[in-house]
């Protein structure tokens, strides 16, 4: 048969060693779930003869997850949704069951934490209920497993992962050891089925995923689904995935119809914006998604002093505080400092630096932002200005919403269709936003004359 011909297969539990003719999820010897495993010597293949389509994605027909998972769920695979309670993972996943239903597979949901009743409830409200789509309550991991290995779905669902319990485990639902073994029989059957298993799974308050980290090995796929639930806005993205990039983030709108993606998630953040002080528009870049969001800054008060930041960085606005006051002289140490990114959006990248401080200064100051600007820039130590990355791609989506001109720091030329203002120091940016610098910062600046504005002292609220 050749040197390149596999061998015959010997299956074998890990865990006793006991042999098995077929694989099966649970070794009949000691009772260990996913344990079966090839014992079998392994034949090295070249790599260029490996079939890519193995690995071939199946589109959930849910544009904004398909884009994050990089064309759709992938055979076999094993996916993990993580999110804070109430986010409206169970709706998203609900929709995407819908869909892969509508177009003639059979999908699987386990709904764990609610009664069938609750979950067609929902269904209808969405107006997801096609005929494909099957619905099991059930807790029991056996019954769970026994359900794929006979219907054979498309899709899984099994909401949530931390409710469901072996029953030949002593530990409570939730805990370390069920988790970890129902994640791995799981992960075990998606396999051997064939079957695309998504799990849900709870969040803690930090933000993290709750149960073991062992839980994000198992999986293939890691989401995160993030949002404000005072805000509607939505961001999907890939924290691991084994199939594909991480670099995708989907963008949805929690409406009473269920999820929808949002086109203009630009246009989304800035709608009821309105020039003033205490504004200014980043440009800032979500996987390969360009988006401009605007930082609203308020100053004022002695009780304290009070720092409070809302979908930026608490230690990134205190650095930018700190530069503030020794390379440029805008004294805040005694007032309150407020710090908030309109729409319920996150800015997490240094791009948005620039346009922290620009907001602040401009809060404290009572000096708006040049109309019709966009800063795209990171502050370093020293007050230096310090270019970012994707800069055309910032740059385009500006001028596509109509801004004229845009602060960088400095770097190669990049095309643009606005003007493009390049400034080497926070203090030069400042000053080509129309803004006060160290000489002018005080709350009364703006009602005296310019040309007196040098022999001011600088402002210290209180």
């Amino acid at each position: 048969m050749g040197a390149m011909a596999r061998a015959r297969s010997t299956l074998a539990c890990g865990e006793c060693g006991a042999e098995a003719l077929k694989w099966v999820g649970r070794c009949g010897g000691c009772g260990a779930w996913g344990s079966i495993r090839d014992a079998g010597a392994g034949v090295a293949v070249p790599l260029a003869t490996v079939d890519p389509g193995l690995v071939a994605a199946r589109a959930t027909g849910v544009a904004e997850l398909d884009r994050v998972l990089g064309g759709g769920l992938v055979p076999g695979s094993v996916t993990l949704l993580g999110g804070e309670p109430g986010i409206g993972k169970s709706t998203l996943l609900l929709q995407a069951l819908a869909s892969v239903a509508t177009g003639g597979a059979t999908c699987l949901l386990v709904c764990a934490e609610e009664s069938a009743p609750q979950v067609r409830s929902r269904a209808t409200r969405l107006g997801a209920v096609p005929d494909g789509l099957l619905v099991l309550s059930e807790t029991s991991l056996p019954a769970i497993v026994g359900a794929i290995e006979k219907v054979r779905p498309v899709v899984c669902v099994v909401d949530s992962v931390q409710t469901i319990a072996d029953p030949a485990n002593a530990s409570a639902p939730g805990g370390v050891t069920q988790v970890r073994a129902c994640a791995a029989a799981l992960a075990a059957t998606a396999k051997a089925v064939g079957t695309a298993v998504v799990l849900v799974g709870h969040v803690t308050k930090e933000g993290l995923l709750a149960g073991p980290r062992v839980l994000e090995h198992v999986v293939d796929t890691v989401l995160s689904f993030e949002g404000d639930r005072h805000h509607a806005l939505r961001l999907l993205r890939a924290v691991k995935h084994r199939f594909g990039a991480t670099g995708e983030v989907g963008i949805f709108e929690m409406t009473d119809s269920g999820m929808v993606a949002v086109a203009d998630p630009s246009g989304l953040f800035l709608a009821d914006r309105v020039d003033g002080p205490g504004g200014a528009v980043v440009a800032a870049v979500e996987g390969r998604r360009p988006l401009l969001a605007e930082v609203q800054a308020l100053v004022g008060g002695n009780s304290g002093p009070r720092r409070a930041t809302q979908g930026v960085d608490a230690s990134r606005v205190a650095l930018l505080l700190a530069v503030l006051e020794r390379r440029v002289g805008v004294r805040l140490g005694r007032g309150d400092v407020f710090v908030s990114v309109a729409g319920g959006a996150r800015l997490t990248e240094p791009a948005a630096d620039l346009g922290i401080a620009l907001a602040v200064v401009s809060a404290a100051t009572a000096h708006p932002v040049a109309p019709g600007t966009v800063a795209v820039a990171e502050v370093g130590l020293g007050g230096e200005l310090r270019a970012v990355p994707h800069l055309h791609w910032r740059l385009a989506e500006a001028a596509r919403l109509g801004f004229r001109r845009a602060l960088v720091a400095p770097g190669p030329p990049v095309p643009a269709d606005l003007e493009t203002v390049t400034a080497a120091t926070l203090a030069a940016a400042l000053r080509s936003a129309h803004l006060p610098t160290a000489a002018a910062a005080t709350p009364n600046a703006h009602r005296r004359r310019r040309g007196q504005a040098g022999t001011l002292a600088p402002w210290r609220p209180g």
